[in-house]
């Protein structure tokens, strides 16, 4: 896939998740055989406004490029300003969310709401292009509720001003993540544009993606809660994709090995105290599939240090 004047290599990147993909897990993701990945969103209001704990959300590792900085915002010149800033961090190309469904986002005209009004999505991809000379891409979903899936409408709004991608999660703003991604509307937007269509939705397994593939036409896959606990699930994607076949089975030693080194990361970046309770989601995630997974879970919530991890890991060694 070509972005723009950029080539990606392999076959899935991971999705932007707030509150999840940060500098640790995406260099997880990464070290896993992600294509690419995508930062948090970040407020281009927050950015005006010199905001440093926003600002440091665009930090970018390098043992985690390439590397997206995503922006999210409803005025154009805002955005554009707020992307001609994000240039000092060397991000891969600059993504500008048009579909977060989160209320908070939502009710404030952005994310995707922004699909009410396609118009106002080609003025900022138009403003955000002018500021930058990298590649914008924008993120979009089916639509804002059953009644109004203009997914293909929006894209090709997108791409008329300058988008050089774009990613369609398959649900509606009124689905959340419930019910099942349509690959119809992904497929139908495929049809409509020249510029790389990215598929997201309901990607846990390779057997998913090749699916994703095939009824689509994309260019590339997109993987974000298919991902959470489970960051070997792209070396698996590029192992079907090149090889057709790939290890199913991860025995829980390396799961609680794979948890333990993404702790670390965390730690490394944010420090114990931050860090250990950030992670505490992510532990949760991992030990999916253990036994009296329900009661590791709940020591997962309560971690504060690496030593309540090894704690957590000595009991579920001693659980299977």
């Amino acid at each position: 896939m070509i972005i723009g004047n950029i080539k990606i290599k392999g076959h899935a990147a991971l999705a932007p998740m707030a509150g999840v993909t940060d500098n640790a897990f995406r260099e997880l993701c990464m070290q896993f055989g992600a294509g690419f990945c995508i930062s948090e969103m970040i407020s281009a209001k927050a950015i005006s406004f010199n905001n440093q704990k926003t600002i440091a959300l665009m930090n970018i590792y390098n043992t985690e490029r390439p590397c997206a900085i995503q922006l999210f915002g409803s005025e154009p010149e805002i955005l554009a300003e707020a992307a001609r800033f994000s240039l000092q961090f060397n991000p891969l190309f600059i993504d500008i969310n048009m579909g977060c469904p989160a209320p908070k986002v939502f009710n404030n005209g952005c994310g995707s709401a922004l699909m009410k009004t396609p118009y106002l999505c080609g003025k900022i991809v138009h403003a955000v292009s002018k500021a930058v000379n990298i590649p914008v891409t924008v993120k979009i979903r089916s639509g804002v509720d059953e009644a109004n899936k203009n997914a293909v409408e929006v894209a090709a709004v997108c791409e008329e001003n300058g988008a050089k991608a774009v990613t369609v999660h398959g649900r509606t703003r009124e689905q959340y993540y419930s019910g099942q991604a349509d690959a119809r509307i992904i497929k139908d937007v495929k049809r409509a544009l020249t510029i790389p269509v990215i598929a997201n939705g309901d990607i846990v397994t390779p057997e998913d993606g090749v699916r994703m593939y095939e009824q689509t036409g994309c260019d590339y896959i997109m993987i974000g809660r298919g991902s959470l606990g489970n960051p070997w699930v792209f070396e698996q994607i590029n192992s079907y994709f090149e090889n057709g076949s790939y290890n199913s089975d991860i025995p829980l030693k390396q799961r609680l090995d794979v948890m333990k080194r993404h702790a670390f990361l965390v730690v490394e970046k944010k420090g114990e105290n931050l860090g250990m309770r950030e992670f505490r989601k992510h532990a949760a995630y991992y030990l999916k599939g253990f036994k009296n997974a329900a009661k590791l879970r709940n020591h997962a919530f309560s971690l504060s240090t690496l030593d309540d991890l090894d704690k957590m890991i000595s009991l579920a060694e001693n659980s299977q």
